[in-house]
C-alpha cells in the first residue's frame, strides 16, 4: 500500500500552517485525493510529499510559487529529462540575474550611505573641535 499523509501530518514535517497547505492546494501544487463525507478529509501521497518538498526549496532559491510550478509540472509531464533541465537551467539564470541586478543596487546604496556618513562625521568633527578649543583657553 503507497504511504498517504494527512494536511496534519505534511504541515507537521515541513513546519507549514495547514492554511499555507490548502494555499498551495489552490495553486496547483498539491493535488490530494478526497475522502470522508463531503470529501473534506484531504489524503496526499508520496507525489504530493516530494512535489511540497520542491516548492518549498524553490521558495528557498526565491522563485515564485508560479515558477516552481511550472518546473515541477514539467518533472510530472512525460516530457525529455533535457527539457526539464534546460528549463530548470532558464528559470534560475533569469532568477540569478534580478538577485544580482538586486545585489548591485543594494550596493551602490551601501556606498552612497558610507560616503553621507563619512561626510557628517567630518562635519561633526569640524563643528566639535572650535567648542573645544575655547573650553581650553
Amino acid at each position: 500500500m503507497a504511504a498517504t499523509y494527512t494536511i496534519s501530518d505534511l504541515a507537521r514535517e515541513f513546519d507549514l500552517t495547514t492554511r499555507a497547505m490548502r494555499f498551495y492546494e489552490d495553486m496547483g501544487l498539491l493535488q490530494p485525493e478526497r475522502t470522508g463525507p463531503g470529501g473534506r478529509t484531504r489524503l496526499y501521497s508520496a507525489r504530493d510529499r516530494t512535489r511540497l518538498r520542491l516548492t518549498l526549496r524553490a521558495k528557498r532559491l526565491g522563485l515564485s510559487l508560479a515558477e516552481a510550478k511550472s518546473i515541477i509540472d514539467l518533472y510530472d509531464s512525460p516530457r525529455d529529462t533535457g527539457v526539464q533541465l534546460q528549463k530548470f537551467l532558464d528559470v534560475l539564470a533569469s532568477h540569478r540575474q534580478q538577485l544580482e541586478e538586486q545585489m548591485a543596487d543594494l550596493q551602490a546604496n551601501l556606498d552612497e550611505i558610507r560616503e553621507h556618513e563619512k561626510e557628517a562625521r567630518a562635519l561633526l568633527t569640524r563643528l566639535e573641535r572650535p567648542t573645544k578649543g575655547r573650553n581650553a583657553a
